[in-house]
């Protein structure tokens, strides 16, 4: 079984070649943000990559790739700094491209001194409030109406701020799509639906989350267009995300947008696909590559050379390198951390609980330097 069918409804501008197709209109995309969403998209695959490794290692307590799936990240490249992403915890990209660095990015999965979410989430939740980028929560659909409420929020206040947000296609099964949506519709909210349909919500198949033809018709049943677009096509990506954030911007409402792309690999570290779906299925998949795709085009329009991208591989793998060793040898957040940015001022119970706890027995970490 193939979970995901590229369809006539599809919006696309790359072949699986890096080709542009045949009155496909290709969307203005500066040639050095081209260049700079191609490092980021190798950024995504070298990290996936290395730290499925060390988890693989024992070095690393738990890890999600997203390998095939990174041209849909960047749905985030046409907002502005001042509007909000809610994402899902597959959208390395997203963070990438809107600042989120190496070191942020490493220092959260070890949840050392260094983690900017102070070891409070598991490994690839991340947070980062000074990007406008919210916190990752594993129950699938809490961010829908984080994201809607935002982008309420903005539009009341008489600012024109967009709200995105990310979640797979297994989340339009649970309730929080459905009244996230419905209050988005109704009150033409200013927010972005991103649907990431790649196929598999951990071991259930696309074919038992809806009986309709797409995630994107149900955007129908809400008011607010639906459109389905080729997930692995990096510049349909954008295109359609541009003229989803006009549209919301703009004072007209939602946008779902379905991203039909593929997850060849686990579903998580702690996944086994071999029990739900074909071994040869993946395989399926590997011709529409994203990385490939616009790696063939950025070919076509002469912005590419081997000794370019081998130069970025080896720049993010020095980097990541050099973090990684770090990360393994800082300690722990200091314990009173935990009192710290949940209130903007400490209450007085709080304050005593904390002078309490630092009154106790220390027993050494066994990460401790």
């Amino acid at each position: 079984m193939v979970a995901v069918q590229m369809q006539d409804d599809m919006r696309r501008v790359l072949s699986d070649e890096g080709k542009v197709l045949s009155g496909a209109r290709v969307p203005e995309i500066p040639e050095q943000d081209l260049l700079d969403l191609f490092d980021s998209m190798l950024l995504v695959r070298v990290m996936d990559e290395r730290m499925m490794r060390l988890q693989r290692q024992g070095r690393l307590g738990f890890y999600m790739t997203s390998i095939g799936e990174e041209a849909s990240h960047y749905a985030v490249y046409p907002l502005r700094d001042s509007d909000w992403v809610f994402p899902s915890y597959r959208e390395q990209g997203a963070f990438f491209w809107r600042g989120y660095g190496i070191a942020n990015y490493i220092h959260q999965l070890y949840g050392n001194v260094k983690d900017p979410v102070k070891g409070r989430q598991m490994p690839v939740h991340h947070s980062a409030n000074w990007l406008n980028l919210v916190s990752i929560s594993s129950p699938v659909g809490t961010q829908i109406p984080q994201a809607v409420g935002a982008a309420w929020a903005a539009k009341i206040s008489g600012k024109d701020d967009v709200a995105m947000v990310y979640f797979g296609e297994g989340t339009s099964s649970t309730g929080a799509f459905h009244v996230g949506m419905n209050f988005a519709g109704v009150g033409k909210a200013p927010v972005v639906f991103i649907c990431r349909n790649n196929g598999w919500a951990i071991s259930t198949s696309r074919d038992k989350q809806t009986a309709a033809k797409t995630f994107a018709s149900k955007g129908v049943g809400y008011g607010m267009p639906g459109i389905r677009v080729d997930g692995n096509d990096i510049l349909a990506v954008i295109q359609v995300s541009r003229e989803a954030v006009d549209r919301a911007r703009s004072g007209a409402g939602p946008t779902l947008i379905e991203a039909c792309t593929y997850r060849r690999g686990a579903h998580s570290s702690s996944d086994d696909p071999s029990v739900y779906r074909d071994a040869d299925e993946p395989e399926l998949w590997v011709k529409r590559d994203p990385v490939n795709r616009f790696r063939g085009y950025l070919k076509e329009i002469g912005l590419w050379s081997e000794d370019k991208e081998k130069d970025i591989v080896a720049k993010h793998t020095e980097e990541i390198i050099r973090v990684q060793r770090e990360s393994e040898t800082l300690g722990s957040p200091p314990v009173e951390t935990i009192f710290d940015e949940v209130y903007e001022e400490i209450p007085w119970h709080l304050r005593e609980q904390r002078e309490w706890l630092m009154q106790q027995t220390r027993t050494k970490s066994p990460h401790a330097h």
